[in-house]
């Protein structure tokens, strides 16, 4: 009877420990940078194969996201809550497309942490613990609906992967590798993101 008791009691316990959605907030949090390479694979119905693209990437909180493409070809993007802009060569030239301003905003919100944005266009279903979590965002506002069946990111520390899968049947997955977190930005970076 009190091995029945201990296991009731242990399984009554578990959401005391169980990994929150305010511990991954506090955890993706705690890095004010984080910096690493990325390769992302864009799978379209009509291609056999997925489309793929590699380079690193540094997002700095509060400021924002560099983007640097260095496979097939080399572009740089600057993704900030004022929008997105692309290097020319001599200066950023802003995207001007205003209407992607709030999938920005929660495209970087969900990299940094802040997930309060995504809270009204998506419901969460979080699952793991801090060393490997996985994040369900299923939307459930008319905007979202209409671009995402559902969004799963993954991480530990920081965000791992991403898998952005469309209504028409195209999806985008997303890899992070060789994260480095909190370590000092090189001056373009730094340059970039001001």
């Amino acid at each position: 009877m009190k091995k029945y008791f201990a296991l009731l009691l242990w399984i009554v316990s578990l959401p005391l420990w169980a990994f929150s959605e305010q511990d991954l907030i506090a955890q993706l949090q705690q890095s004010h940078t984080v910096q690493g390479d990325f390769v992302q694979q864009r799978f379209l119905k009509a291609l056999p194969q997925p489309i793929e693209t590699k380079g690193n990437f540094t997002l700095v909180a509060e400021k924002g996201l560099l983007w640097q493409m260095t496979q097939p070809f080399r572009t740089e993007l600057r993704i900030t809550p004022q929008g997105i802009a692309q290097w020319n060569g001599q200066g950023w030239v802003a995207n001007g497309n205003m209407a992607q301003s709030q999938q920005i905003r929660l495209f970087l919100g969900l990299l940094s942490g802040d997930l309060s944005g995504l809270k009204s266009h998506f419901d969460f279903a979080l699952s793991g613990n801090a060393k490997q979590w996985t994040l369900q965002l299923t939307p459930n506002s008319l905007l979202m609906k209409q671009i995402f069946t559902s969004i799963i990111v993954q991480g530990n520390q920081s965000v791992t992967a991403m898998q952005l899968n469309e209504v028409q049947g195209d999806s985008t997955k997303i890899y992070f590798q060789h994260i480095q977190l909190n370590q000092p930005l090189s001056s373009a970076v730094k340059q970039a993101l001001e």
